[in-house]
């Protein structure tokens, strides 16, 4: 197959053309990456990379860039295309478990140990197919030049689920004010409820106030009429006199709220030379696991775990074993991104390289001229989070591991994300920022500004 690409030069007497010609390649287009016996998938590992594909460039023999498509199938004669890169020009590409994780959702695989396919056998594992293609022009136009390599076959498994969790649950009450989202104009924060009638939150709170509702409606809303740590139906504002991390508890069997500074953060030389140079990484709270997470980016050194920025409780890590001791040995590490996970109840911690989402944009840092990107955390399967975020007036974009090889923008603008997408316009304030790619074929966005 050949196309030709003209570009036309006229003049009075006579006209020109320079016509350049690509042709099929006279080398095949083959995968170089080794593919595994079995890939293990879970939602606890959705943000990992499952396998990074790696080919041989194409060759059309023209001095136009090459472009590639990598696209996956639960079919081998790919009658679908369940998995898609989005044109690249690089000649590798990460599939995350996330992505795997959609196609096993399309083959009905599940991860529940009591279900099984119709030949009588638990359906949690299948085949998946990954081909790349290779083109000139537009991919799909009638004047483009494509190749397509041989077909790369991946057995995944999803890891079945025991049943075990945290018992938490997210609780119909919420907290809702100036100092949450602006009296209602954006969800209100949620509560975890442990099933004891003692619900909890753990959320950055602007200087300002807040009261408690049930299911984001004002029916049903609990103040301080006194001040006294007493709620009462349709009661008085609760002043939040400083912004800052807090522990809000509201007691539903004795009628009692409490506010108490609360925030785990990283601290390291690996991270803000030991709090130098700007406040510790935040934790964030994962109820499903009873756990608090960070997703960070940490430099060669060493890092520890303290409460309140500040250095009278702060944990180590002695043994390197994972268990953490109060006043422990610095736990070294090497750069990367890392999704830290704090289990305060069980007393260990857990630190597993990964990809994660970050802001970027004149929004927010220039475009990464100006530092790095404001990373969130991935607190539950698929939804990753950031408060305390400020923004500029400009455009913002989520990139991963700060690299643009895989980020994400709004096309439309209506809070979907498309991969290589549009700029998203953003104006001057304190976000809450939430990405959710629970459903990795329609991922979506919010910013809710606290003003």
């Amino acid at each position: 197959m050949a196309a030709a690409m003209g570009v036309g030069f006229t003049s009075c007497d006579n006209e020109d053309y320079l016509v350049i010609t690509a042709t099929e390649p006279g080398e095949a287009l083959v995968f170089t990456n080794t593919i595994e016996n079995e890939y293990l998938i879970s939602s606890k590992t959705s943000s990992n990379v499952a396998e990074r594909f790696v080919w041989s460039p194409a060759d059309f023999d023209v001095p136009t860039p090459v472009n590639y498509t990598l696209e996956g199938s639960v079919n081998a004669d790919f009658s679908t295309i369940d998995y898609t890169s989005g044109t690249i020009d690089a000649t590798n590409q990460a599939v995350m478990v996330r992505d795997l994780l959609g196609m096993a959702e399309a083959m009905g695989l599940d991860s529940d140990p009591s279900t099984n396919g119709e030949d009588g056998q638990p359906n949690n594992t299948g085949e998946v197919y990954f081909r790349v293609q290779a083109f000139v022009g537009d991919a799909g136009a009638a004047n483009s030049v494509n190749q397509t390599s041989d077909i790369s076959a991946m057995t995944i498994s999803m890891i079945e689920d025991a049943g075990a969790g945290s018992g938490i649950t997210i609780a119909s009450w919420g907290l809702v004010g100036s100092a949450v989202n602006n009296w209602g104009a954006y969800p209100d924060i949620p509560m975890y409820d442990d099933g004891s009638g003692v619900l909890v939150a753990y959320a950055y709170l602007n200087s300002g106030a807040m009261k408690f509702r049930e299911n984001n409606d004002w029916g049903n809303n609990l103040g301080d009429d006194g001040a006294d740590g007493t709620v009462e139906a349709n009661g008085a504002d609760i002043v939040v006199d400083a912004a800052g991390r807090y522990k809000v508890t509201l007691d539903t069997n004795n009628n009692t709220w409490s506010l108490e500074a609360y925030s785990w953060g990283i601290v390291g030389s690996a991270y803000n030379d030991w709090g130098n140079l700007g406040p510790d990484a935040p934790f964030y709270y994962d109820y499903t696991t009873n756990t608090f997470k960070a997703g960070v980016k940490l430099l060669d050194g060493a890092m520890k775990v303290r409460f309140n920025n500040d250095w009278g409780l702060n944990y180590g890590d002695s043994g390197a074993d994972g268990t953490i001791e109060e006043g422990g040995d610095d736990i070294v590490v090497t750069a990367g991104f890392y999704l830290v996970t704090l289990d305060i109840e069980n007393g260990t911690i857990a630190i597993e390289e990964t990809s994660t989402y970050g802001v970027v944009g004149s929004g927010y840092n220039d475009w990464g001229n100006a530092g790095p990107d404001a990373t969130l955390t991935e607190i539950q399967p698929g939804i990753f989070y950031a408060d305390n975020i400020t923004l500029v007036d400009g455009a913002i974009k989520f990139r991963v591991n700060e690299d643009w090889g895989l980020n994400y923008g709004d096309n439309e603008p209506d809070g979907v994300l498309e991969q290589d997408g549009t700029d998203i316009t953003v104006t001057a304030g304190t976000n809450r920022i939430m990405l959710d790619f629970s459903d990795s074929g329609n991922p979506t966005y919010n910013l809710y500004p606290f003003e």
